[in-house]
């Protein structure tokens, strides 16, 4: 009987579950150029690729791991220098993906047609609009370890991208503030020292928090993809052969969830993993949708809209990431009454609590329960793309005497990007129009939209780029 190693069981698999255009087929090709160039290398050295020769590597891989661990938990830093800036022979193999299934025995909630049905009406409006292209090969991905970017991933051009950078601003959040740094004042080298460890830590535990405050803070669901598919579709709903096959994980326990989710991080990390889809369809689960149908409001049936032939997250979508609650404004709390001081129809609703990570918005009034989080962290909306921008002071927004100067760091998630922005923000020295003739026409032409976005919290500030060329 021919046996095929684990690599080629992962083609042969993800060539059943994809449904193949050119640009998936192109995958395809370039993973089995990858596998070849592998082969050759290890044939180069009389070494065989196969199962034995993958078991024997991961274990390597673990042992080099655990050493790393012990190293971290000793020496310090030293070690985690030395095993960045080395590359071992063999440790390639470890860039062959996990499976990113599940066995259908795991012990989930098999999704149903119902189920199904209303996640996509929840999420297009109908039931026949499936994720593109963009949105399906959208995962997790994080920059090398051991780097000026160790802490961030990598992002979409897509509308996939605004859930990337909101749990990007999570991850900034565990690391610098909640995770093993929990003084006041931290150092931006501890977003650099990051091993590839930490960061699967970090991204579960960043799915974790958001998926639980969705949760009202009592419960969480998270869903898997499974081998299996769990029910026959009707004419009235498309099939896209990813949501037919996902089992439901509810938890009641925090922890618990986020060991689970530690556990299979590799569904939301690897290539081909659809990782950001089944995100979005864990937070709708952890919300249920009956909630999800109270949150939202006349304004906003559902939570994607098409823009460009792309789908793209309505504010109610970043609201119920950043707050809990799918509020589809940025104002604060709920309207009643018109300009005009007539009862509404229908109440609009807005945000009702400060939460962790904050939004800003160019050329929209944000209100204060989003411009002032907790902590000094904002997901910004800046010409519809996402960044991050954040500081290590986590005094910043408790002492006013803290705004006076001080340093925002900027991460747009682009690979263009190779380090963090530092900006610095002064607040009373002189106003930003000085010096600048304000006949000179439209603001947006004038001043980088980034400097403008940042001016909606700080009015007035002057922004200092340190050198960094201005973008936005």
């Amino acid at each position: 009987m021919l046996t095929l190693p684990a690599s080629d069981l992962y083609l042969l698999q993800m060539e059943r579950d994809i449904k193949f255009n050119s640009e998936e087929l192109d995958e395809i090709a370039s993973k089995r150029a990858e596998l070849d160039k592998w082969r050759e290398i290890f044939s180069s050295q009389g070494l065989e690729l196969n199962d034995a020769s993958i078991k024997k590597q991961k274990q390597k891989h673990q042992e080099s791991r655990k050493s790393e661990d012990e190293s971290e938990d000793g020496a310090g830093a030293t070690s985690s220098t030395k095993s960045h800036g080395q590359v071992a022979d063999f440790n390639v193999l470890y860039c062959i993906p996990k499976p990113v299934t599940i066995s259908s025995s795991l012990g989930g909630i098999p999704i149903t047609v119902d189920m199904a049905g209303n996640l996509r009406k929840i999420l297009f409006g109908n039931t026949f609009h499936i994720f593109n292209y963009e949105w399906k090969k959208s995962y997790f991905k994080f920059r090398e370890p051991f780097s000026d970017l160790s802490y961030a991933l990598k992002a979409e051009r897509g509308g996939s991208s605004a859930i990337q950078m909101a749990v990007q601003a999570n991850i900034i959040r565990y690391l610098l503030f909640t995770g093993s740094n929990e003084t006041g004042t931290v150092c931006l080298q501890d977003l650099y020292d990051v091993s590839q460890k930490k960061q699967e830590e970090a991204l579960a535990a960043a799915l974790t928090d958001i998926l639980w405050s969705a949760g009202d803070l009592q419960s969480g669901s998270v869903c898997l993809v499974s081998t299996d598919s769990y029910f026959t579709p009707s004419t009235e709903y498309k099939v896209d052969n990813f949501t037919e096959r996902v089992q439901l994980f509810k938890f009641i326990e925090k922890e618990i969830m986020q060991k689970f989710i530690y556990e299979h991080i590799q569904c939301f990390k690897e290539e081909g993993s659809h990782g950001v889809i089944l995100f979005l369809y864990s937070l709708i689960f952890s919300r249920t949708i009956d909630r999800l149908r109270e949150d939202l409001d006349s304004t906003t049936p559902h939570l994607l809209h098409s823009s460009l032939g792309n789908f793209v997250c309505r504010q109610a979508l970043l609201n119920l990431m950043l707050t809990g609650r799918a509020s589809p404004n940025v104002f604060n709390g709920n309207i009643q009454y018109d300009d005009q001081g007539s009862p509404l129809p229908l109440p609009l609703h807005g945000v009702l609590i400060r939460s962790d990570v904050g939004y800003l918005h160019w050329n929209r009034e944000v209100g204060s329960m989003l411009k002032t989080p907790k902590l000094p962290i904002w997901l910004c909306n800046i010409n519809g793309t996402y960044s991050v921008l954040f500081s290590i002071n986590s005094s910043l927004l408790s002492d006013w005497k803290m705004e006076h100067l001080f340093d925002l760091y900027l991460y747009n998630g682009q690979p263009a990007q190779n380090h963090t922005v530092i900006l610095t923000i002064d607040t009373h020295s002189h106003h930003w129009e000085e010096g600048h003739d304000k006949g000179d026409g439209d603001l947006e032409k004038r001043f980088p939209s980034v400097e403008m976005t940042i001016r909606t919290k700080w009015e007035g500030a002057a922004i200092d780029w340190n050198g960094t060329v201005p973008f936005f």
